[in-house]
């Protein structure tokens, strides 16, 4: 019989509603239950695409005996994190500040009153390398609960109280100035592997809000070790097989599993990452014209919307890591190191995107899978498990048959898509989406794709649609049209304002930065403390042990910095003193950590590169359908000067009445005109695309 997960609409939580384990999903009547009983809660959080989340599903979760301990003695909660990101990030604080390390999926023991005591991540069904049997633990859980609770719950309100003392602010530091960048970029270039582009270390995630960074600096300084470390980051990315060199978008990560050895990926594929990484390459385009970092633009864009995108127009937010092998089991740890390849059969990671040289020959020939293995680095070793290859370019110094190489791609994906589908996780992410219609809008605007652009303007669609209330309030997530129950985090109302100010620079749809707006008056009423720092949840949000924050980087830009980033541009497009103030005062945190930890504020680091450089403002004023116009405002969107806001408009229209950038900008002669301002302060208008160029430049 299903469990509560059953009404659940994440296909995470579906995933479990089958589980013997009486799951419940977060709620104050899980936590209700708990009190009642006098047993603790079992919090156990993980995500749709998470390849060891699934692992210790099998293992454990459906497992009758363990499932009936489990049942016995605890309340079991189980959340999908990428609904309830403000209960991953406080219970995640506590995991890492207890054991040094955090991951998914992660368990955690607490009271009634959601207070932790007791934390892991993956246990599995035996006790191996050291590590106790989930068993075990429930067990000495349990053990401790009833015979020690005082002592349970002395560690419970220490540990409570430790996450409550952890709020920040913006300290006195200020804005950042040309030392805090220049110290950044000093010490990223102390991290970088400069003979193989990457940055150190053995597992190794994209670092696309850095390359941010890293390309606004170089466009407003003209640092050539920016641009060389951007270019060198990109093109290992690329390169590697971290992504997909048959269709296109990035893995989660790679990492390099012994000395020496090949990088290999973690295989599934997000939404975020492929947005930032879309939007990374279009920027690398722009700013060195690279042939290469063009094509991976377009392919990843084209990647997300043949892949990721739904019936509804919005796009979903992940492919899993793992897709059947035909067996018919799953697989485990202990099988996986019996037999790293089959890991005992079943649904296996990676096998989707793996190949041998006689699968290669199967499909190609004799001479063309020679061809694509030397190509592709297919060895007869195998660079992943038992044989099988991750493709990847190992030398592209080598002069190729482009048509062949065509001709190879297409038919080994053909072959391809008659393997197993991994699944995918059809929900929609408000943020994750912002990114995505950042992304495509301007990919489409660069490269002459308005299916691109018309794919930006349909998500961005839904998310007015299906995501905002009355009260220009966000949901979290919707799926198939329907919005969920969780309320909007900062990174929601950050990048979806974020998302709708590209398009409307794009498209010339004043609406666009309306409901922008509106997103942003949110933050500073509802996100915003009173010496200006920011917070992931609503003031009015469901009330944790903590308030959660944080301004660092993850796979995403923080909530934080992303929000500084929409607020700057907005008041570039409006005059707000407000908005421009509140943007000021959050990049105080960027003066504070840009110098020791560059890697984890990147986002923030790219918008203090438009707050140095003004931003640029410019106005493009002409009917859309004259080719001056379209000439003008094409030099616009193509300048590379750090965060300048583009606004187009015909004088007179409600667009402008939109956009106060646009008030007031006649045309010059009766002449499609462009106006560059800073501050609201502007030069004389131009007529001429080459001199708006001229005039964009640092």
């Amino acid at each position: 019989m299903p469990n509560r997960l059953a009404h659940e609409t994440s296909p995470y939580l579906l995933q479990h509603a089958d589980n013997p384990v009486d799951w419940w999903p977060w709620s104050a009547e899980a936590f209700e239950e708990a009190r009642r009983r006098g047993v603790p809660v079992l919090l156990s959080v993980g995500y749709s695409s998470c390849h060891w989340c699934h692992v210790m599903a099998h293992e454990s979760f459906e497992d009758p005996a363990t499932a009936a301990l489990l049942n016995e003695h605890f309340v079991a909660v189980k959340v999908d994190r990428e609904e309830r990101p403000d209960v991953d990030a406080v219970y995640m604080e506590a995991v890492q500040a207890a054991t040094g390390q955090g991951g998914w999926p992660m368990t955690v023991f607490m009271t009634a009153d959601g207070e932790p005591f007791y934390f892991g991540t993956y246990f599995p069904p035996e006790a191996r390398h050291g590590m106790p049997s989930f068993r075990q633990v429930l067990e000495g859980v349990h053990t401790a609960w009833t015979s020690r609770r005082d002592e349970v719950g002395e560690v419970a309100e220490r540990i409570t109280r430790d996450l409550a003392g952890r709020a920040l602010g913006t300290g006195s530091a200020g804005l950042p100035t040309e030392e805090t960048q220049a110290l950044a970029l000093l010490q990223l270039t102390r991290d970088v592997d400069p003979a193989s582009g990457w940055f150190k270390g053995d597992t190794k995630f994209p670092p696309s809000m850095v390359v941010e960074f890293l390309l606004r600096h170089h466009a407003r300084t003209d640092s050539v070790a920016a641009r060389e470390m951007a270019e060198g980051l990109c093109d290992a990315m690329a390169c590697s097989s971290l992504y997909d060199q048959l269709g296109g978008g990035f893995h989660r990560y790679v990492l390099r599993a012994r000395p020496g050895g090949p990088l290999v990926p973690h295989f599934e594929k997000m939404l975020y990452d492929n947005a930032l990484l879309c939007r990374t390459y279009a920027h690398l385009w722009r700013s060195t014209g690279s042939d290469l970092a063009r094509r991976i633009a377009v392919e990843t864009a084209d990647f997300m919307v043949r892949e990721l995108r739904t019936d509804q127009g919005g796009f979903a937010s992940a492919l899993d890591a793992d897709s059947d092998d035909g067996s018919g089991k799953h697989e485990t740890e202990g099988a996986r190191e019996a037999h790293p390849a089959k890991g005992g059969g079943g649904r296996r990671e990676g096998v989707y995107y793996v190949w041998t040289p006689e699968q290669l020959r199967a499909v190609l020939g004799e001479k063309d899978a020679e061809f694509a293995a030397t190509y592709f680095g297919v060895t007869e070793e195998g660079t992943f498990e038992e044989g099988a290859s991750v493709l990847q370019l190992p030398d592209t110094d080598v002069l190729v048959d482009v048509d062949r190489l065509l001709s190879v791609k297409e038919r080994l994906l053909a072959a391809r898509a008659q393997r197993p589908r991994p699944g995918r996780d059809d929900k929609i992410v408000a943020s994750w989406n912002g990114l995505v219609i950042a992304a495509l809008a301007e990919t489409g605007a660069y490269f002459d794709r308005p299916d691109l652009i018309q794919a930006a303007t349909d998500a961005a669609d839904l998310l007015v649609r299906a995501h905002m209330d009355g009260q220009a309030r966000l949901h979290r997530t919707s799926r198939d049209g329907a919005p969920g129950a969780n309320t909007g985090v900062l990174e929601d109302y950050a990048d979806v304002a974020e998302g709708f100010l590209t398009l409307a620079s794009v498209t010339g749809e004043g609406v666009w930065v309306e409901f922008a707006g509106f997103f942003l008056d949110t933050v500073l009423l509802q996100f915003t403390g009173e010496d200006g720092a920011l917070y992931d949840t609503a003031a009015d949000a469901e009330t944790l042990i903590r308030r959660p924050q944080d301004p660092t980087d993850n796979a995403t830009p923080s909530g934080w910095t992303a929000a500084a980033g929409a607020l700057l541009s907005y008041a570039a497009l409006t005059g707000s003193d407000l908005h421009r103030g509140a943007a000021e005062r959050a990049l105080g945190v960027v003066t504070a950590l840009g110098g020791r930890a560059p890697r984890f504020i990147g986002w923030g680091l790219a918008v203090a590169e438009a707050a140095l450089d003004g931003p640029r403002e410019v106005a493009v004023v002409g009917e859309p359908g004259d080719p001056a116009t379209r000439a003008l405002h094409r030099a616009a969107l193509l300048a590379s000067a750090p965060g300048a806001v583009v606004a187009l408009g015909v004088p007179g229209s409600d667009d402008v009445g939109a956009v106060p950038l646009l008030v007031d900008r006649p045309l010059v002669d009766g002449r499609p005109a462009a106006y560059v301002c800073r501050h609201f302060t502007c030069e004389r208008p131009t007529t001429d695309p080459g001199e708006l160029t001229e005039r964009l430049r640092p």
